[in-house]
């Protein structure tokens, strides 16, 4: 008997077509795609509200983890037509493009689709579409890359370090691991502000930070800078820049996930990268740990745009409103 390749699901109300479900897309694991689309289904509830109305950015991985991966920005050939495209502006575009039609994923179908098309990895910006002409971001992101030595435990310090410090200025902040080897920190803001403004308040904290703690926090890009260290890698709030969406899995030898941590687990030091069946799981205990951001944050204080002169002190603490 022919084992069939190819079939076709409903997905509330849409007709997507499944291939090679049985395919290993992480061979160390043994995880085919059918486990990657089980996966995406079953965290379709949790993931959908983080993605919706954001450009998204997949990597693909079609022969798995082990082979050549790309970036997908844009809408490919053969695209459905139930899935939502947005045609934006890409200024500096390294295929010389000023418009890209970007997959917006707004609901399972659309996400099905995806991994479908060994879309492991999902990106999204800190802002959404339609909100203003001007990319604003109604997140502020802060990726922790630590440098070896140190690890996920110095990470998790940093990241406790900056809660205490964002709190002054009002903002909460909520913690996830990268799926990787780091972590990022991230926080509700009002989506009113231009993403240079954000990304100039966002440096301004890690110089600080790296200015109080300089054996332990480096603000700086050179990674030279950064062995033994963590990166507080603040230009992630750079309009055209994307990070890892909560949730999603990651190109690891096992399927790893960008996870949702409680601060409690970061007080106690139980950091560390899980997979997606144990994500599967805390969803069921935890709910989604990161619905606050889905709520209008603060304004952030005003600083001086990240590619702007230094000023030698930070904004006055408190909260702006």
């Amino acid at each position: 008997m022919v084992k069939q390749s190819r079939i076709r699901v409903d997905v509330e109300g849409q007709e997507v077509e499944l291939s090679n479900l049985d395919k290993v897309l992480f061979p160390a694991a043994g995880f085919t795609k059918g486990e990657v689309i089980h996966y995406y289904t079953q965290m379709g509830p949790y993931l959908l509200p983080h993605l919706r109305d954001r450009a998204l950015t997949r990597i693909r991985y079609p022969n798995g983890v082990d082979g050549p991966s790309f970036f997908e920005k844009n809408a490919p050939a053969g695209t459905p037509k139930f899935v939502r495209l947005k045609r934006l502006p890409t200024p500096g575009s390294s295929q010389g493009r000023e418009t890209i039609d970007f997959v917006v994923c707004d609901d399972l179908a659309t996400l099905v689709w995806v991994a479908n098309m060994a879309g492991l990895e999902l990106h999204t910006p800190q802002w959404r579409i339609g909100r203003s002409k001007e990319p604003k971001p109604d997140l502020l992101v802060v990726d922790l890359d630590p440098g070896a030595p140190a690890g996920l435990a110095e990470c998790a310090e940093v990241a406790a370090l900056l809660r205490e410090r964002l709190a002054q200025d009002g903002i909460d902040s909520y913690p996830k691991t990268s799926g990787k080897k780091g972590m990022q920190l991230c926080c509700p803001i009002a989506g009113t502000q231009p993403a240079d403004i954000v990304t100039g308040y966002a440096k301004v904290i890690a110089e600080e930070l790296e200015k109080a703690h300089p054996k332990v926090i480096t603000s700086k890009m050179a990674k030279n800078l950064r062995p033994g260290k963590v990166f507080i890698d603040w230009s992630q709030n750079n309009a055209a820049k994307t990070t890892v969406a909560p949730y999603s899995l990651r190109a690891q030898p096992t399927p790893t996930v960008s996870t949702p941590l409680t601060w409690d687990e970061i007080e106690d030091g139980a950091v560390r990268q899980f997979t997606a069946s144990e994500v599967l799981e805390r969803v069921e205990e935890f709910g989604d740990l990161l619905a606050p951001l889905l709520e209008k944050g603060p304004r952030v204080p005003n600083s001086p745009p990240a590619t702007g002169p230094r000023v030698p002190e930070r904004p006055s603490a408190g909260r702006t409103r």
